[in-house]
């Protein structure tokens, strides 16, 4: 096997030092971390970042799961499911990927795009999918699963305590107040019925509004409840820029 370029090297050099993985084939880091618009509509690099956010979504909702089935083994299906939903959620995708810097290490031929990253969670959540794919498809699941719980490790801690329920935590922050209590609509469904995918968005007055989506309605509305909480306990107030499909 040929050595890779040397900017390849350079780019997996550069990534190792920021998350002591050292790839076998930097070449893989390199399709991970190339976010662009792809003129030729499916095929080249933008599909393969694509493909690999799509696999590494799934990585990374595996050993999670796994993780909280062992570290929570008293808990039921719904209170694992609320944990999961917090740690894989686009929030802390994006905050990984800054621990990580990798809005430093993105590769785009777009400078404007460049500028943009650092204040899009979508853009950071999908590199952060992307390149745990790449792990996984360089050195294996074990390889991935490390990789994850020694950047996921923090944020296991931060939620030790079990999670609120959002829907009843929003509608006490707007009953505290003497507001409304949150109105819910549903915005859309897709994919069949055995298997739909609802966006409900939720608001409260003056707060603005935050969509959500889930499997279900209920888990849905929760999503969106917990987003328009995050931004009630913040202080902010405003619209959610809408969910790409």
């Amino acid at each position: 096997m040929s050595a890779p370029p040397a900017d390849l090297q350079e780019l997996a050099r550069r990534f190792a030092g920021h998350a002591g993985v050292h790839f076998r084939n930097p070449a893989l880091l390199a399709r991970a971390l190339t976010h662009s618009e792809d003129p030729a509509k499916g095929r080249g690099p933008a599909r393969d970042y694509e493909r690999l956010e799509f696999l590494g979504d799934r990585v990374l909702g595996l050993v999670v799961a796994e993780e909280l089935f062992r570290r929570f083994p008293d808990e039921g299906e719904g209170l694992l499911a609320r944990r999961l939903n917090q740690l894989v959620r686009r929030e802390t995708c994006a905050e990984v990927a800054r621990g990580l810097r990798l809005q430093e290490l993105m590769i785009t031929a777009r400078t404007a795009e460049r500028k943009q990253v650092q204040a899009s969670q979508k853009v950071l959540a999908d590199l952060c999918e992307s390149v745990i794919a790449a792990i996984y498809l360089d050195q294996g699941l074990e390889a991935a699963r490390n990789f994850i719980i020694s950047r996921w490790e923090p944020l296991f801690a931060r939620h030790a305590e079990a999670p609120r329920d959002a829907k009843s935590a929003l509608q006490e922050w707007a009953a505290a107040r003497g507001l409304p209590p949150p109105a819910y609509r549903e915005v859309a469904r897709k994919g069949p019925d055995h298997a739909p995918q609802f966006t409900i968005a939720v608001a409260v007055k003056g707060l603005g509004e935050a969509r959500g989506q889930g499997a279900s309605k209920r888990a849905a509305e929760q999503a969106a409840a917990g987003r328009l909480l995050e931004r009630a306990e913040a202080g902010r107030s405003g619209e959610d820029e809408p969910d790409e499909d």
